[in-house]
């Protein structure tokens, strides 16, 4: 599949209802108006290795308990 995104986005775009157009259109400007933030993952390399294995498995075991649990009183 060689087709350069652009042109699929139009094809895909020319048999949608205009409604959804008109999403897709408020999308693609909220995107350009994105700020990207955060740290290049660069400029973290140099904490790699910095967290103690102990506790790294303590944290793995927090998550493995704690995942995929729901708190129904949450909200």
């Amino acid at each position: 599949m060689n087709i350069p995104i652009i042109e699929e986005v139009v094809e895909q775009l020319k048999v949608m209802p205009q409604h959804l157009q008109w999403q897709v259109l408020e999308f693609v400007r909220a995107l350009v108006k994105a700020e990207v933030r955060g740290t290049p993952g660069q400029q973290l390399l140099r904490f790699a290795g910095s967290i103690p294995s102990d506790d790294l498995q303590l944290m793995r075991e927090a998550i493995e308990q704690d995942c995929e649990q729901i708190d129904i009183n949450e909200w």
